[in-house]
């Protein structure tokens, strides 16, 4: 039986004054309460609605919304009304019906008692709102949207609050003093780094235009950089968030465009950063290990603007300057996020480079490891099993209770399932090593993929390839599914990773690899990759492709060798499901 119940009405001095009216009620029950108009919402929690709503009319900043909601619940308590004021605002951004005009001032995602009883009413509580015409979307459909998984409007775990907290204490520091600083964010995939980089993009900015009118919320993690001082360190502050991976970017840029204070232009790829005319003060890099050394780049505009802003930093073209150098250069502050077993190609930063930095984070006391597994529901131990087993060093089956893993003899099988997990829960999606040339580019009516009376044809797109519906039916690449979220992925592993049945050594096959920037050499700077470079690339890439499911990951391997490894370690348990560990 429903407990809660709606009240709407006009967002004005006389309706509050109405609404407060009876009995002098909800001046001490805890409530959340939205505010919106044509376009904006905003999210509230209170113990004392009618005083945060008088609050709210005071204010320049919500003089423009007209109309109030009002969730009561006898049985709710602060803890669930935190967690529900959270939940609303993550749905309304990912939604994008309105623009979320609350500060990203931060709460985390605490536990309390009875909270899955409470959360099945939260979305009852959203089913209401939805009927009222408050969103356009059903929850599986904002949650599997880009807009959702990308939003700054997210509730932080414990790691992400620390990092964040030692990030601004630091940041403020040094601006206080006039120093510089370099701040190290490292984690595996699917800890949070991007969340951590956009969370503070958001929050920098709110601070930057923080209104004296709106004074923060004494429970929230940031509340205290909300105090009088900060936004005058951060007044004239030019910051910007570099994201290397081109999809990525958009997907970003996109999320920026639709959350105030924050804008596309915000969001910069290094060559913008190398070219610009004004330095940053801060500069925030996402997948700083996809940054590029000096390499032949995919087209000759490239290579030509790599030149270019070397001669315009350097006064000559050092080859040894990387584009870390560049960001370096143009601003005070950085904060890099980093794994650098995600390196996939011989352009990539390298560990020569990459390793120093970490130390450096670390001899400054600025280093801030994340290890907690927000992604994959098999845990941080799934991550250092599959990356055990392309090393051919695990040796034991392993169970992950809740997490789908099966490995598939028969290609068009796993399609099916792949299909199948798509109808139940949409972002399901077949993606591949790069182990065969991609004729459809050039010939739309030609297939990349032949395998099991099966063909199949690369991504159609390399922006957002995974979000339209024709996409279920293409394989991606590792360049169109790095630093995203899929709810199942189906792993295609192609002849360029080999297991050797004599030796019990996986090696790479350089004639299966048909990613030519990704095993040519770099003359540019004397140096020549062998296969055993190679194979570190390639297992970099495999175990990217491996980790983006969040519920479950379907694995298919053309080489017999590896094949019959991987069998030993996952254990069929329904022949006619695949093989499920």
């Amino acid at each position: 039986m429903t407990s809660f119940r709606i009240e709407h009405f006009p967002f004005s001095k006389h309706a509050v004054k109405t609404w407060a009216e009876p009995d002098g009620r909800h001046a001490n029950w805890p409530v959340v309460y939205t505010l919106s108009s044509d376009g904006d919402i905003y999210v509230g929690e209170t113990v004392n609605g009618i005083g945060r709503l008088r609050q709210h009319l005071d204010s320049e900043t919500k003089k423009h919304l007209s109309a109030v909601r009002i969730v009561i619940d006898e049985t709710f308590n602060k803890s669930v009304c935190l967690d529900l004021e959270s939940y609303l605002i993550r749905l309304f951004a990912g939604d994008g019906k309105y623009k979320v005009v609350n500060r990203n001032e931060g709460i985390t995602d605490a536990d309390y008692y009875d909270r899955v009883r409470y959360r099945a009413t939260f979305d009852e509580i959203f089913e209401q709102l939805r009927a009222a015409g408050m969103f356009t979307r059903d929850i599986p459909e904002i949650e599997n949207s880009d807009v959702f998984k990308l939003s700054p409007f997210k509730a932080l775990n414990q790691e992400q609050a620390v990092a964040m907290e030692g990030i601004l204490e630091g940041l403020f520091e040094d601006l206080e003093h006039g120093g510089r600083s370099t701040i190290v964010v490292q984690g595996d995939p699917g800890t949070g780094k991007t969340i951590v980089g956009v969370f503070l993009m958001k929050l920098l900015r709110d601070i930057q235009n923080s209104n004296p009118d709106d004074r923060p919320e004494s429970d929230s993690l940031f509340s205290d950089f909300f105090l009088e001082g900060y936004a005058d360190l951060l007044r004239d502050f030019r910051i910007g968030i570099v994201v290397p991976q081109q999809s990525l970017r958009k997907s970003i840029q996109k999320v920026f465009a639709k959350t105030p204070g924050l804008a596309r232009n915000l969001v910069l790829t290094p060559f913008d950063v190398g070219a610009s005319d004004e330095d940053f003060d801060l500069l925030v890099v996402d997948e700083t290990h996809r940054l590029n050394q000096r390499a032949n780049q995919p087209t000759g505009v490239l290579n030509k603007k790599f030149k270019e802003n070397n001669l315009r930093l350097y006064g000559d073209d050092d080859l040894s300057k990387t584009q870390l150098d560049w960001i370096r250069s143009k601003s005070r502050h950085q904060v890099f996020l980093l794994d650098e077993a995600q390196s996939v190609r011989p352009a990539d930063l390298p560990a020569r480079i990459l390793t120093p930095l970490v130390q450096d984070a670390k001899t400054a006391q600025r280093f801030y490891p994340l290890a907690s597994q927000m992604r994959v529901a098999g845990g941080a131990d799934y991550i250092d099993y599959i990356r055990r087993i392309l090393r051919a060093e695990a040796t034991e089956p392993r169970n992950f209770p809740g997490y789908d893993l099966r490995v598939f003899d028969d290609l068009g099988e796993m399609h099916d399932s792949i299909r199948a997990r798509d109808r139940e829960h949409g972002l399901a999606r077949l993606v591949a090593g790069y182990a065969w040339p991609w004729r459809s580019r050039k010939d739309a009516s030609k297939f990349d993929i032949e395998l099991d009376g099966i063909a199949l044809r690369w991504n159609g797109t390399a922006v957002d390839w995974i979000n339209p519906p024709g996409s279920i039916d293409e394989v991606g690449s590792i360049h169109t599914v790095q630093g995203y979220d899929l709810n199942y992925a189906g792993v295609i592993i192609g002849q360029d990773l080999r297991l050797d049945p004599t030796t019990g050594r996986v090696h790479a096959d350089r004639r299966s690899y048909h990613d030519t920037k990704g095993k040519e050499n770099n003359p540019t700077l004397g140096i020549t990759y062998d296969d055993h470079d190679l194979l570190q690339f390639i297992r970099n890439i495999y175990a990217v492709l491996l980790t983006r499911g969040m519920r479950g990951t379907y694995v298919y391997v053309c080489d017999s060798g590896l094949r019959t490894y991987l069998h030993q370690l996952l254990p069929p348990r329904n022949e006619q499901e695949g093989r499920v560990l």
